[in-house]
């Protein structure tokens, strides 16, 4: 018979905070695949696990999920882990899922600890909607791309950073997003946990000031829908106003059904920019009452 993938949920710092579920599959599988054997060994041998261990991890993603897989078809049981946490979340794991499901391979998840969920947890901010962007990317275009993608973004936004880079990150955050309030979540669940709630300026004192150590989350605050309507209704008032009209009117929507988009892009009632285009000499079509906004 066909084995099956568990993708096995192990702790991002307190052991403790394994699963019985876990323990029970990782002991009976057949293979455990590790993104590092160095680091699940010492986790391994904590619980008295002795089940074989192999390496797959970003470099051999695509060839070792394909060996795996025709191990599990071939009716092994494969445990997943990743260094911390959840597999699929952020790191290779994500590949070996795909390539089961295609393969039609059973995968079944065992959940556990995520340093996101407990980070936002802890942040205060708002949780009940919320965005994931696990690592900024490094090249500076899509970097960009991606943190003007998040300036618009209303859900409370979760990053994670490495303390290396953690400045950096801040500097660029608090150019782009604006100096929003933020939680900096760092060594969750060990012994010096620290979760900062501060704005993102206040965080950057307190970093320029202090070592960063140990991989950090970043949950930030969503933008306002009415501050970026507020934003988006100034971009309109810095068009002219007839240049406004025929975004509408040449697309074949009538004059004066363009007024009242128009009217509602800037955020003012219908009648003010007739007002406006009887000042500017440039009246509705029709020229009589009945093209007035009612």
């Amino acid at each position: 018979m066909q084995g099956r993938l568990y993708l096995c949920a192990t702790p991002i710092g307190n052991l403790e905070d394994i699963t019985l579920r876990v323990l029970r599959v990782l002991k009976e599988a057949d293979l455990i695949a590790a993104e590092d054997t160095r680091n699940t060994i010492h986790l391994l041998n904590h619980f008295d696990i002795h089940t074989p261990l192999t390496s797959y991890h970003e470099y051999n993603k695509i060839e070792k999920a394909l060996q795996l897989a025709e191990k599990i078809k071939g009716g092994a049981n494969v445990a997943l882990v990743t260094d911390a946490g959840t597999p699929g979340i952020s790191d290779p794991g994500e590949e070996l899922v795909k390539i089961c499901c295609e393969q039609g391979i059973e995968v079944t998840s065992l959940p556990g600890a995520a340093a996101c969920v407990t980070a936002l947890t802890l942040s205060g901010l708002p949780t009940r909607r919320f965005c994931f962007e696990a690592f900024l990317p490094r090249e500076k275009k899509d970097r960009q791309r991606i943190l003007e993608e998040l300036k618009t973004e209303t859900r409370t936004i979760l990053l994670y950073e490495a303390p290396h880079h953690l400045l950096r990150t801040l500097e660029e955050l608090q150019d782009v997003l604006g100096d929003r309030k933020m939680a900096l979540c760092r060594e969750l669940t060990k012994k010096y946990e620290t979760v900062l709630r501060m704005k993102i300026s206040q965080v950057l004192d307190y970093y320029r000031e202090h070592p960063v150590r140990g991989e950090c989350v970043l949950v930030i605050e969503g933008s306002s829908p009415q501050e970026l309507e507020k934003e988006k209704q100034q971009s309109w008032e810095s068009v002219p106003l007839e240049q406004h009209m025929e975004i509408y009117t040449s697309q074949g929507i009538s004059r004066k059904e363009a007024m009242k988009l128009v009217a509602r892009d800037r955020g003012v009632g219908k009648r003010v920019i007739y007002q406006q285009l009887l000042q500017d000499d440039r009246q509705p079509d029709g020229n009589n009452q009945e093209d007035i906004p009612g």
